[in-house]
């Protein structure tokens, strides 16, 4: 009986894991359906790199430049105010923290996970878009700047989560080999640990800057929805995600709206796709 057990389980975990790329799959040739229907009225070349997204124009002028850099610049900041502070986190409870205050930490940061991009947002457009407006003396606080530190928060709990689970990780040799030759607790720390971790936290910050390059309604409420190159980060800017979000519900369907929207999902689908491969290539990497 618990060979026909055994033998039951790993062929349901074989189908759900062929399930799981198979879907997938479908969701791939799904979009390239819709989505390559653009490119009967504007060349790829132009789609990617066109300056004016106008899709209800005559003639529409579709070009998702200005999308793709406000994606990439409020990633980009969104990184620089994350990986930092969240690496520190993961060290802190892996390393540093008493018992007690480890677990604490450790609830609250999974709590943080839980909470919905949308509450997050309202949050953001209620305390830390005003607070961007006066600091900065600007016209709106609905600015590239603002979604970054919102999507910073928003990816921390994913990076301190796997660059903790990456430290804990390590064997406790290499921790007890450095200290009994001399080394001081941060020298262990930065010379042993974070190199031996370096994979599982490389990982840790890919996976984060995915949560960040996917996320939909925290940006939509705060970065201001202006499809323009910018030219600042306290600039308001609109994303990928953000622009499917807001002009799927009015497209015609069939229409050169509706078709270009489906191909800015492929590029989303393409650069999340690339991301992810990364993480997965670190977190496997053999030292």
């Amino acid at each position: 009986m618990r060979k026909i057990k055994e033998f039951i389980i790993e062929k349901l975990i074989l189908i759900c894991g062929i399930a799981s790329i198979f879907f997938v799959v479908l969701i791939f040739l799904f979009l390239l359906k819709e989505g390559l229907s653009v490119f009967n009225i504007v060349s790829p070349f132009n789609f990617l790199f066109g300056k004016s997204w106008y899709p209800i124009s005559e003639p529409p002028q579709l070009g998702i430049l200005p999308l793709i850099l406000g994606s990439l610049l409020v990633t980009l900041g969104a990184a620089i105010i994350s990986i930092p502070i969240g690496v520190g986190c993961a060290v802190y409870i892996a390393e540093v923290a008493p018992g007690k205050i480890k677990e604490i930490l450790k609830a609250g940061i999974e709590l943080l996970a839980a909470i919905p991009s949308v509450v997050l947002g309202f949050i953001g457009m209620v305390t830390l878009v005003p607070l961007v407006k006066n600091i900065f003396h600007l016209p709106t606080g609905l600015t590239a700047l603002s979604g970054s530190i919102m999507l910073a928060f928003m990816a921390m709990p994913t990076i301190v989560s796997i660059a903790e689970d990456a430290l804990y990780s390590i064997p406790k040799t290499y921790k007890e080999g450095a200290l009994a030759l001399g080394a001081t607790h941060w020298q262990t720390i930065w010379r042993v640990m974070l190199p031996a971790a370096s994979s599982g936290i490389l990982a840790a910050i890919m996976l984060g800057i995915g949560r960040v390059i996917g996320e939909t309604m925290a940006v939509m409420m705060i970065t201001g929805n202006a499809a323009v190159i910018p030219q600042s980060i306290l600039a308001p800017v609109r994303t990928l995600t953000a622009t499917i979000a807001a002009e799927m519900g009015e497209a015609v369907v069939g229409s050169e709206h509706y078709f270009a929207l489906f191909a800015v999902g492929i590029v989303l689908f393409f650069i999340s796709f690339i991301i992810n491969v990364t993480a997965d290539l670190f977190l496997h990497k053999k030292q």
